[in-house]
């Protein structure tokens, strides 16, 4: 989540994830906030680089599952047909924001520091009541929200020197409410990850060769050339798919994006029997090609639960590192690579598509959706940007290392209203961008 914070009043912040302000309109002077939230993966996969889990006696020492079928662009990149599927996706996504929020909240009403407003979503105000002088109000767009101080406030008959404004706290108490929605939803994640392995456990693996087929498209390229849902599909062009994982995913993928209108041959197993079809791939609108289809590698899935509270600690721990590592590995790759990496960058509308996938094809996935969004959320938020909590947690470094003596003002409106509108326009870039690539919004381009 993105907390504009400054060391001085600060202005508000934005996000990849959502576009949000304390009002519906940005002002010139902008209040102090603590929007949330920002997310941008270089992927949504789950899959991840030290797997623990396999099925070798249900002991954790082998292939980790990855979590949700491939929609992968070109193909079924998401899908909102399922309204339930979309509703649970979005709940995951309004539950992060509020804790993310609560964070910032908590912290600074237990340090006795005024707060003014608590918002869920933004845009125009849906409903709201007061309590104990706080403005608590949920917003038309919930794909935000914010933590509001007095600071700045014009209409707020706090005096400008009270010490319970956060802009008159010490540095330390600042640092705190700035860091509370991470640290908050770096706790959630690994409520996430404990709720999941006691209830329902953890999903091992045993893969198989090939890439299976679980949907197909009614009048697709791939249903017009006889491909069933249910097909495993062995070979691409002749090339020989690995076994299970994402790789096999990602060749067929390649290859069909290659050929739009050219044949493409396909060896699939069919029950007992292997044969060959040949498909031709329909034209995207990018030039690209696609057939229609949803894959996932070929794996068969269990469950492994822990046999006592111990056990399940230990599950919890090496999963959440797990996720995490594959979060800060990826995050990573997105710089390092961004010329390839950054068309992956995902927006409120991917995110919720893909969430609503998981949640279509294998509910247990939320779990693990929730708690990699959760960790993305908090590592993003870190990072020393303006409009994103780590640019505010910079300002205040910067003002520890001067000594106390904080930025001019104007200095610091200036960064972080130039942070806000590259936020702003990546933000409906990426929705803009996201809701082309859903495939109803294609079909009807």
């Amino acid at each position: 989540m993105v907390i504009s914070l400054s060391s001085s009043p600060p202005s508000s912040s934005l996000s990849l994830i959502k576009l949000t302000n304390s009002s519906s309109e940005f002002p010139s002077k902008p209040k102090t906030h603590l929007p949330s939230c920002s997310f941008s993966s270089s992927d949504l996969s789950f899959h991840r680089k030290d797997p623990f889990l396999s099925l070798k006696g249900g002991n954790p020492n082998g292939t980790r599952l990855k979590f949700k079928s491939c929609a992968l662009p070109g193909l079924d990149y998401s899908n909102f047909e399922s309204i339930q599927s979309v509703l649970e996706a979005a709940a995951v996504l309004t539950a992060i924001i509020v804790v993310h929020e609560s964070g910032h909240f908590l912290a600074a009403y237990l340090q006795g520091i005024h707060v003014s407003k608590f918002a869920v979503g933004f845009g125009p105000i849906l409903a709201k009541f007061n309590a104990n002088n706080v403005e608590y109000s949920i917003r038309a767009f919930p794909l935000g929200g914010f933590v509001g101080f007095p600071d700045n406030d014009p209409n707020s008959d706090i005096p400008v020197d009270d010490v319970n404004l956060l802009k008159n706290r010490p540095i330390l108490d600042r640092v705190i409410v700035v860091s509370a929605g991470v640290i908050a939803n770096i706790i959630f994640a690994y409520a996430i990850i404990f709720t999941q392995v006691l209830s329902v456990g953890l999903p091992v693996q045993e893969g198989y060769p090939g890439v299976i087929v679980p949907e197909v498209r009614p009048f697709s390229a791939a249903s017009r050339d006889g491909l069933l849902a249910g097909d495993v599909i062995l070979e691409v062009n002749g090339i020989q798919l690995p076994k299970g994982g994402p790789n096999a995913v990602t060749e067929v993928v390649d290859v069909i994006k290659k050929n739009p209108k050219r044949n493409v041959v396909l060896k699939v197993e069919r029950g007992k029997q292997d044969f060959e079809i040949g498909v031709t791939p329909d034209e995207n609108y990018d030039g690209t090609g696609k057939i229609g289809v949803q894959l996932s590698p070929n794996v068969k899935i269990s469950k492994v639960k822990p046999k006592n509270v111990a056990d399940a600690f230990n599950y919890t721990g090496r999963e959440f590192w797990g996720l995490s590592f594959n979060v800060l590995d990826s995050l990573k790759q997105t710089f390092l690579n961004f010329s390839q990496t950054a068309s992956k960058v995902s927006g409120p509308v991917a995110i919720i598509a893909v969430g609503a996938e998981v949640a279509r094809s294998n509910l247990d996935g939320l779990y693990q959706f929730a708690a990699l969004l959760n960790l993305n959320l908090a590592v993003i938020n870190l990072l020393p940007l303006p409009a994103l909590d780590g640019g505010t947690l910079a300002f205040i470094l910067i003002e520890a290392a001067r000594g106390g003596r904080k930025l001019p003002l104007e200095v610091e409106q200036t960064i972080m209203s130039s942070g806000i509108t590259v936020v702003v326009f990546l933000g409906l870039f990426l929705i803009v961008r996201d809701t082309l690539n859903l495939d109803f919004i294609r079909d009807m381009l």
